[in-house]
């Protein structure tokens, strides 16, 4: 059972939106080695404006997911981004996976 999330926003500075479109893609075979990560989406929600929604079974996958090496990827693509990622924990309520 899926019970926690991450919402995590992601600005981009002008002209670097591809950049962080690219970082993000690059972003997928770091998650794929996380056995707790359940699903996880990057999105592009306007032109300079990007999510990340993540999902686990539990607090522990959600802790080693932000302990992992996507969190530090993310902190090495600060210039990239015009502020530090917004980290929303939540709590899923509900779930449809395949």
């Amino acid at each position: 059972m899926i019970t926690k999330g991450l919402i995590v926003r992601l600005d981009a500075k002008d002209g670097q939106e591809e950049a962080v479109a690219a970082f993000l893609r690059s972003a997928l075979p770091l998650v794929q080695e996380e056995s707790q990560t359940a699903v996880w989406f990057a999105c592009r929600i306007g032109t300079s404006t990007f999510a990340i929604v993540d999902a686990f079974p539990n607090e522990a996958g959600r802790r080693a997911h932000l302990e992992g090496a996507v969190a530090a990827a993310l902190e090495n693509a600060a210039e990239l981004l015009a502020a530090p990622p917004l980290i929303e924990p939540v709590d899923i309520i509900a779930a449809k996976l395949p």
